[in-house]
């Protein structure tokens, strides 16, 4: 299946809560000069517009980041909001990041970097990334199989997916194993949506099993509207690179306290 278009959804408390944690990680493994391997396994578009008709259409990015940056959700110089004015000071006010660009804004020349994006039309679009990174038209866990240790070996993978297929729950941790017995230095990032009937559950019961230092960051919010059953936000690191903690706290403090007003 490939319905999924995530931009009816850019901009979503979810996308809040994914990039702001994803700029931090980036933002702390560039302070060391060396190089490393930046790699995503369902890229999307990397480039929205928050006065699309479809983000119109669903009003998420109102309730997410448009929310977040009003009332002042993250502290000043935070690196997700640093990366959202490089992107709106070259695309527009309007603009909006996906986490490939929001990985532009942090990688350097010197990085190696490989976006996976099987949808045509997403896929068509990250035409905007030549030059910056190499775009595989195919399923992101195999790229991921294939590449798996990358050259350098120091970095980073995120890890998410449009969970369409229900399949993806029970599929999703053994991948993971496979990618961290090749790359058991490698920060992974999963993503992964907590619905009304909570089924990332028996998926996260897993991933903790196999995955015992790994941390877990996750935030509620009420659904965007009646027949929207999403009603949280959640991400699965391994090696989280240092602090990463704290910030994710900070995060799923401030979130907690907007949605308790």
């Amino acid at each position: 299946m490939l319905s999924y278009q995530h931009a009816y959804h850019a901009g979503n408390l979810a996308d809040f809560h994914k990039h702001a944690l994803l700029a931090v990680a980036l933002d702390y493994l560039m302070r060391k000069d060396k190089p490393l391997s930046y790699l995503e396994t369902h890229a999307g578009r990397g480039l929205y517009r928050l006065d699309s008709a479809e983000s119109q259409k669903t009003g998420e990015a109102q309730a997410g980041i448009r929310r977040a940056e009003a009332e002042s959700w993250l502290q000043a110089g935070h690196p997700y909001l640093s990366a959202l004015a490089a992107v709106r000071a070259a695309h527009g006010r309007t603009a909006y990041p996906g986490s490939p660009l929001v990985a532009h804004y942090f990688l350097r020349k010197k990085d190696s970097v490989h976006l996976a994006e099987l949808h045509p039309a997403e896929h068509a679009a990250l035409s905007w990334v030549a030059g910056f990174a190499t775009i595989h038209r195919r399923d992101g866990f195999a790229m991921a199989q294939s590449l798996c240790p990358p050259t350098p070996r120091r970095g980073l993978m995120l890890i998410d997916p449009s969970y369409e297929v229900k399949s993806e729950y029970d599929d999703i941790p053994r991948h993971i194993s496979q990618i961290v017995r090749k790359w058991n230095v490698g920060t992974i990032a999963l993503w992964y949506p907590i619905l009304t009937d909570e089924r990332h559950l028996p998926m996260l019961k897993r991933l903790r099993s196999d995955h015992r230092d790994a941390l877990v960051s996750e935030i509620r919010f009420p659904p965007i509207r009646p027949d929207h059953n999403m009603v949280g936000s959640g991400m699965f690191w391994i090696n989280p690179p240092w602090g990463l903690d704290r910030e994710a706290a900070r995060l799923e403090e401030a979130v907690a306290k907007a949605m308790s007003k």
